[in-house]
This record gives structure tokens, C-alpha cells and sequence, in this order.
């Protein structure tokens, strides 16, 4: 018999009556009958009750110990009691009647159960991550993550894709986020940086001969957390592909998508065939974001012109000065009280806007001093353009186009919310498409890149040379679900010659592009092919699909908002010598 185990904890069952077994695992549960004392025994597979009695000698064993203890038992499989079987529980109908027991390991005072579903203070379980991650549901999330993998990586290479790993210590960007430094001990006074992305890698792989790259690839970006965004740290799906246009990359990357969605989607269906795509400038007007909850089925309108000389006179100015005015539909909300109107004003200060103008009507009568202003006739007639109903409200977003759009959009969430209108037990997968290649910085007065500056322009250098430049756009796009961007991505731009103009255009000279991206610049000149690429992010994607509402739940050992391990504490001071070492002296900080 092995020494620890003959069997897991999910593994014995009815068929398995009479049989000397040997489990080893940690003490979950303990319930203490008079006199009889059943535990629950768990390990990574799952739970097998153990029952000890007075005719065990385990019983004083096992009667001592805390919870979480770890034991090996040996004992009799016998059948529960009629009317005592657990149908959720795979080896429900058993139970292990313990004739021995050894002691692994004794567990001191928890700071936190394992067992049961309470929620604690994330201080607490990161500090403790290694308890938290015995939890059942944090465990099971961590398993899905694994596979996930293990079937991203399947279909991927399925797909003709190559795995490659690319370098860890690397040269820092000028460009994106925050680069992580690492000194160089054998060149004092320089350093590495940990990769923000492979993205200067995997153009590399393509120029030099390989044609569909990809890995699972871990990023590094000093950068704030967020809900969706783990600080210091995340793994994406890297992939990059040669002579291909923007309908090749998605038809790559859609079926392996999907079919990770599909496998793991637990009854949820999933954006069948092509995505849709959507352009950058329709989705900002219409869902107010570029990266639209598909699943909500709200509209914004652009009813600014409908104001223009209006009997709404607030509306009408800001119309007259360049502004726009946005509307949300509130479907069928006769029957809510005028406080909910109010509410949603309130909110919208709250998040640091003017105000939510908003519209009642009931019956087809409108309410409100914007209906009042703007007239029945002006405000039927902007009811029938939106395809409202009798019983359908309306709040309205007013001013600069940008403020107004991003205020238009978090109403449309906030109202799909609060009235409950999205589509339940679904993943809805688009892309955005058609960004602008170039935006005018307020800050700096000049125009700059809007997103990705090494995309190619759609229109090449004819239009880089012909066009205005905030009129060109990208071969850039967005993966989207369920209002996560999952990633960005684009055709890439292969030609120096376009390169330099585009950087030009945003104000850098040939010298400044040679410099700070030397290495692609001077390997582009040497023939690279037509490529593009994406990188969906993993965690993401996991969170999506375990239904977590924050990414950390999905990660194996995170780090807090503030970019601390709690249970490494990291980051810390090093000791003088290493530093010496390499160089480096400490002249400030908190």
C-alpha cells in the first residue's frame, strides 16, 4: 500500500464498500456527534467524509486536531446510512470508517477559514493567499485558468501557429506605460527593463522568416490596478502573423476564441460566426465607449441638432458653441418614480459631471423641464427618430463631444443595470475597428498618435502625405466582450519610409525614431514582410469566464492595488552591500 495514499478524496465510491484504503489530506470539517466524530477530508480532487467512533483508535487522534490539519488515515470504506448519502458530493454515497491516523502536519490557529463561503478583507487574504487558495471556489478558479491555457496553447498550435519565448531583460520603451528597471551590475549605470510586451519581439520573429508566432506571454507595467487590470504583472496571449490583412488576423484568432468561450462557457452561449465589427467613431456615438457590453441592447442618439434654436435654451447654446447633445433611452419606466430620474442626476455629479438631464413619459406624456422647454411636438418627433415608446424615458448628456459621449456611455450601463436589461448567461464578442491614426494633444498643441503609433495608416503614405492627418485612420482594432477589451491589436507598419513620415507628422525627427527604436527601424530596412498581430490578455479572459468581477480572483498569487505582496513583502529594502554592488545609491523617497 502506498504510503500516503491509495486513493484521493473524489476518487471512492458504493463499488469501492469493504475495501482498507489509505487518504491523505487536510481536516475541512469536524462535527462531533456524542461520541461519534465525522471530518471532513479534503485534498486537491475533493472531500471524502472520515468518521471515527469509540471503537476507533483514531478517535483521540483526531479529536485533538484543528481544522486544516493535514492527516493520513486508514480505514474501511463502509456505505452512509440510508437517508444520509450526499448527492453533491461525488463520494456522497460513502464514508471511511478511520482505523488509524497520522499526523503530517499540525495546523496553528487559522487568521482566516478555509471552510464555507464568508468574504474577508483582501489585506487578509493576500497576506494569507496559500489559505485562501484552499478555498473551493478560489482553487477551482485557478484550475480554470490552467486549462484555459492548456486549450489556448492546443488551438493555437492547431491553428499553424509556432510557440517561441521571447526575452525577459530587455531595453526600455520611451513609448506606452511605466517600464519595471532592472540594474545592470556588469555595466554600472545601466539598465534592463522588463518587457510592458513582446511587441518589438514578435515583429522581429516575423521579419526574420517565422510566420505565425505566438506564446503565453507575461508583461510587466508599473501602472495602477484596476478591476480588470492586475498591477506590475499579467499574461497575454501573444500572436503575430506574416502577409496577412486585417481579416486574416481575426479569422485566426475568432474560432480559438470561441471555442475556449464554448468549451468553458457552463450552458452560456457565446457570439456565434464573424464578430461584428464596429467602427471606432460609430461606437463612441452609439454605446458611448470603444469598448461596448454588446449584451446591453440601449442606443445613444445624437439629438444635438434637434435643439439647435429650441425652446431648451441651455441645450440650444451649448449646440450653437460646438457642443453635441447625447440621449439615452429608458425603456418602459412610466411606472418609476420621479427619484429614480433624480437618482441618476445624482450619480452623474458624482462622477464628476454637470449633471443628467433626463425626460419622463407616461402614456405619451412627457414630464420634465427639458420636455417643457422643448415642446410636445419637438419632443415627439425626437421620440420617434430614437424608436421610443409611449412609456419610454430619456436622459440626456450635454457639451464638449468627448465629456459628453464618456457621460452618454456610463449612462447607458448604469441604466441597462438598474433597470436589468442585459441579456443574461452570455458572452458578446465585436471588434472596434477604424481608429484614428492621429489626435490633437490639447496639452501639447500639436497632433500626436492616437493609439498605437507603430500601426500602419490605412492609405499608406499616399495618405500620410496627402491627408489630414486627423482624418487618417489605422489598421488598428480591438477585442472586445462583454465590455472588456481583451486587446488591441493592428497591421503593423513594415516600411521605414512610412514610418518616419508618421512619426514626423507627430513631431519627431528621423534622428529621435533611429534612436529610440533602433532596433526595429534598422531590421525593417533590411526587408520585413506585410505582418500583423494581437495579444488577447489571459487573465482577462479567465475572469470572463469564472464570472469574477475582479481580476485578482483569477490570479495565483497577486499583489493589492498598491502593488504590494503581502505575503512576500514585496517590494522591500535591499542591503547595502547589494546595492554597492551595482552601483546605487539611495537619495530619497518616502
Amino acid at each position: 500500500m502506498h504510503a500516503y495514499r491509495t486513493h484521493t478524496c473524489a476518487q471512492l465510491r458504493s463499488s469501492n464498500v469493504g475495501e482498507t484504503v489509505r487518504l491523505s489530506g487536510w481536516v475541512h470539517r469536524k462535527r462531533d456527534h456524542g461520541g461519534v466524530l465525522f471530518i471532513d477530508l479534503r485534498d486537491h480532487y475533493g472531500l471524502t467524509q472520515v468518521v471515527a467512533d469509540t471503537d476507533s483508535p483514531a478517535l483521540p487522534v483526531l479529536d485533538r486536531l484543528r481544522v486544516e490539519s493535514v492527516v493520513t488515515i486508514e480505514g474501511t470504506v463502509k456505505e452512509r446510512a440510508q437517508g444520509t448519502s450526499n448527492a453533491n458530493l461525488a463520494t456522497g454515497e460513502i464514508e471511511v470508517f478511520a482505523r488509524e491516523v497520522t499526523v503530517q502536519s499540525q495546523a496553528a490557529e487559522l487568521p482566516m477559514p478555509v471552510a464555507g463561503d464568508a468574504e474577508y478583507p483582501e489585506e487578509i487574504r493576500l497576506k494569507y493567499r496559500y489559505l485562501d487558495l484552499r478555498r473551493e471556489k478560489v482553487h477551482a478558479n485557478i484550475i480554470l485558468r490552467s486549462v484555459v491555457i492548456a486549450s489556448i496553447r492546443r488551438r493555437m498550435i492547431e491553428g499553424g501557429f509556432t510557440e517561441f519565448q521571447t526575452p525577459i531583460l530587455t531595453a526600455s520603451s520611451p513609448e506606452g506605460a511605466r517600464d519595471y528597471l532592472v540594474p545592470s551590475r556588469v555595466h554600472p549605470g545601466k539598465f534592463y527593463a522588463l518587457p510592458q510586451a513582446p511587441q518589438m519581439f514578435k515583429q522581429l520573429i516575423m521579419v526574420a522568416g517565422f510566420d505565425r508566432y505566438f506564446q503565453i506571454a507575461p508583461c510587466f507595467r508599473d501602472e495602477d490596478a484596476r478591476a480588470d487590470r492586475s498591477p506590475g504583472e499579467f499574461y497575454q496571449l501573444d500572436f503575430e502573423m506574416s502577409f496577412v490583412t486585417q481579416d486574416d488576423v481575426f479569422a485566426a484568432v475568432e474560432p480559438v476564441l470561441s471555442g475556449v468561450f464554448q468549451e468553458f462557457a457552463n450552458g452560456r452561449s457565446v457570439t456565434e460566426g464573424a464578430y461584428p465589427r464596429i467602427p471606432y467613431r460609430e461606437a463612441m456615438l452609439k454605446y458611448g465607449s470603444d469598448k461596448p457590453d454588446l449584451r446591453n441592447p440601449l442606443l445613444i442618439s445624437d439629438v444635438g441638432e434637434r435643439f439647435r434654436g429650441s425652446g431648451f435654451g441651455l441645450f440650444a447654446k451649448i449646440v450653437d458653441g460646438g457642443g453635441v447633445v447625447r440621449a439615452v433611452p429608458a425603456p418602459n419606466t412610466a411606472d418609476k418614480s420621479r427619484k429614480f430620474f433624480d437618482d441618476m442626476n445624482d450619480w452623474a455629479r458624482g462622477e464628476g459631471f454637470a449633471g443628467l438631464g433626463y425626460a419622463t413619459r407616461k402614456g405619451g406624456e412627457w414630464g420634465g423641464p427639458i420636455a417643457k422647454n422643448h415642446g410636445e411636438e419637438g419632443m415627439n418627433a425626437l421620440a420617434e427618430a430614437m424608436g421610443l415608446r409611449p412609456d419610454d424615458g430619456i436622459f440626456f448628456a450635454a457639451g464638449k463631444e468627448a465629456e459628453a459621449a464618456r457621460l452618454a456611455g456610463l449612462a447607458r450601463t448604469r441604466v441597462g443595470e438598474q433597470l436589468d436589461l442585459l441579456e443574461k448567461g452570455a458572452f458578446r464578442f465585436c471588434w472596434i475597428v477604424d481608429f484614428p491614426m492621429f489626435e490633437y494633444n490639447d496639452d501639447q498643441k500639436k497632433v500626436d498618435f492616437s493609439h498605437n503609433p507603430f500601426s500602419m495608416p490605412q492609405g499608406e503614405l499616399e495618405a500620410l502625405e496627402t491627408k489630414d492627418p486627423l482624418d487618417i485612420l489605422a489598421w488598428q482594432y480591438d477585442i472586445v466582450c462583454n465590455g472588456v477589451e481583451l486587446s488591441s491589436g493592428a497591421i503593423r507598419n513594415h516600411r521605414p519610409d512610412i514610418m518616419y513620415k508618421a512619426f514626423e507628422i507627430a513631431g519627431y525627427s528621423q534622428a529621435e525614431v533611429d534612436e529610440n527604436f533602433s532596433g526595429m527601424i534598422n531590421a525593417f530596412k533590411f526587408g520585413a514582410p506585410p505582418h500583423g498581430g494581437s495579444a488577447p490578455g489571459i487573465d482577462r479572459i479567465v475572469m470572463l469566464l469564472a464570472d469574477e468581477p475582479n481580476i485578482r480572483e483569477v490570479i495565483l498569487f497577486p499583489m493589492n492595488q498598491k502593488a504590494e505582496d503581502l505575503m512576500m513583502n514585496a517590494p522591500a529594502p535591499v542591503l547595502p552591500e547589494q546595492l554597492k554592488e551595482l552601483g546605487i545609491r539611495i537619495v530619497g523617497g518616502s
